[in-house]
């Protein structure tokens, strides 16, 4: 099957719809976990709900899992994946590092994603032929950039205060090695490495919601994305991404 970059445009423009309007406004924060801090707004719901209809409408015998409503049609072999904002603390601090993601599995293969950033009026999507960016500055074609030494990436990940005892000195010997690091990017680090502008995410703890669509987005743009044990990053958990094989393979080797 293949999915149509006017489907990609019309689910973001329809989060967007939901999202926007809540945005830097005040909003009633709910606290999804005890012990600790996940939050979720209506924009999170409202902007789910209406990705799902549209999926729903265009592909009725697909399956569906989103963040904040679960999974619907469970026996598909195609299952689109919703996280409707990716980067909830960023979006109830008012920092537009936050993004609504989509993308579609094939047997548990990601193989179609978007990323919008609508406050930016950035679309980053793959529908299985390259990948695409349109906003300001028009659309083009994304490529990820040709570094293959640690000492001279960009390092990106949410905070180093995610990483659990066991991986944080994993994480710390990546940091350590490369150029330069910066912090609390979420969903949209991952875009920026496919753009070319950095060159390498490390993240732990990571769910299907938070990774999926941004999978088939990088490696259209020739980057690598794994798990930490190399293996397909669908699944979520510890998750490596890189601009090259070689610089990803270098990570690989202090993640181990």
């Amino acid at each position: 099957m293949t999915v149509s970059p006017a489907l990609m445009r019309r689910i973001a423009e329809a989060a967007a719809e939901q999202t926007l309007p809540r945005f830097r406004q005040p909003v009633l924060i709910d606290n999804k976990v005890d012990g600790g801090f996940d939050p979720v707004t209506e924009a999170d719901r409202e902007a789910e709900k209406a990705i799902r209809a549209l999926i729903g409408e265009a592909y009725p015998d697909h399956g569906i899992l989103g963040e904040e409503f679960g999974l619907e049609g469970e026996a598909s072999d195609h299952r689109w994946i919703i996280d409707p904002i990716d980067g909830t603390r960023a979006f109830i601090s008012g920092l537009p590092l936050w993004g609504t993601l989509v993308g579609l599995t094939v047997s548990g293969r990601a193989v179609a994603g978007m990323m919008s950033q609508p406050f930016t009026g950035e679309l980053f999507y793959t529908v299985g032929e390259g990948a695409h960016y349109e906003g300001p500055g028009g659309a083009r074609s994304l490529k990820t950039r040709d570094t293959t030494e640690l000492a001279d990436a960009t390092l990106c990940t949410t905070t180093p205060a995610l990483f659990d005892a066991l991986r944080r000195p994993a994480y710390d010997r990546v940091e350590k090695s490369v150029c330069l690091a910066r912090y609390g990017t979420d969903c949209y680090a991952y875009a920026m490495l496919a753009a070319g502008q950095i060159d390498l995410v490390v993240e732990t703890a990571l769910q299907p919601y938070d990774i999926v669509a941004l999978v088939p987005i990088i490696e259209q743009a020739g980057g690598v994305i794994t798990n930490w044990a190399g293996g397909r990053p669908e699944s979520g958990g510890d998750i490596v991404a890189a601009a090259t094989p070689q610089l990803h393979e270098k990570a690989m080797a202090l993640l181990r």
